[in-house]
C-alpha cells in the first residue's frame, strides 16, 4: 500500500509589486502550516519523500509542517495541472512508501478528486491536505483507483 499526502500551501499574503512566486505566508498561514505538521504526527504519518513547489509560500509551508525533513523542490509543481502532477508522481521510486506533495490549487485539489473514489467535494482551502492510499505502484498510479483516508472535510 502506498500513501500520498497532498498538501496545499497555507494562506499566503498578497503584496502589490511582489511576484506570485515570491508571496510569503501570512501569520495565520504560518500557524496553520505548523498545525498541519501536528496533525500529520497525530495520524502517524511521516513521508519518505517530500516533493514541493519552489515558490516561497510552499517552501515555507513544508518547512513549518515538517521541520528537518528532506525536501526536493520541483519546478514542475508550480502552476501544474492535475495531469502534470500525476505524471510527476509516476516518476517516484518504488522504495517510497509515503510521499508528500506540497503545491497549489487548482492542481492539488483536482489531483485528489481525480485519484480518489470519495463522494462529494470537500474543497481544498489554503493549508488543507488529503491522505490518499493506493495499492498501485507509483509508476502505475491511475485516476479513480485510490481511496481518501483523510481529507479537509475531516478537520
Amino acid at each position: 500500500m502506498r500513501t500520498l499526502i497532498v498538501l496545499r500551501h497555507a494562506k499566503a499574503a498578497h503584496h502589490s509589486g511582489l511576484a506570485d512566486w515570491e508571496r510569503p505566508l501570512t501569520e495565520r498561514g504560518e500557524h496553520d502550516a505548523r498545525r498541519v505538521g501536528e496533525v500529520l504526527a497525530e495520524l502517524g504519518l511521516r513521508p519518505d519523500l517530500v516533493l514541493c513547489s519552489p515558490a516561497v509560500r510552499t517552501r515555507r509551508t513544508a518547512e513549518l509542517a515538517l521541520p528537518g525533513a528532506s525536501v526536493e523542490f520541483e519546478r514542475d509543481v508550480y502552476e501544474a495541472y492535475a495531469d502534470d502532477l500525476l505524471a510527476l508522481l509516476r516518476r517516484t521510486g518504488p522504495d517510497v512508501g509515503t510521499l508528500l506533495l506540497v503545491g497549489h490549487n487548482p492542481g492539488v485539489h483536482e489531483l485528489v478528486m481525480g485519484l480518489t473514489t470519495r463522494d462529494g467535494d470537500p474543497g481544498f482551502p489554503p493549508g488543507a491536505f488529503a491522505v490518499v492510499e493506493t495499492a498501485d505502484e507509483w509508476a502505475e498510479l491511475e485516476n479513480g483507483r485510490a481511496v481518501t483516508r483523510w481529507s479537509p472535510k475531516d478537520r
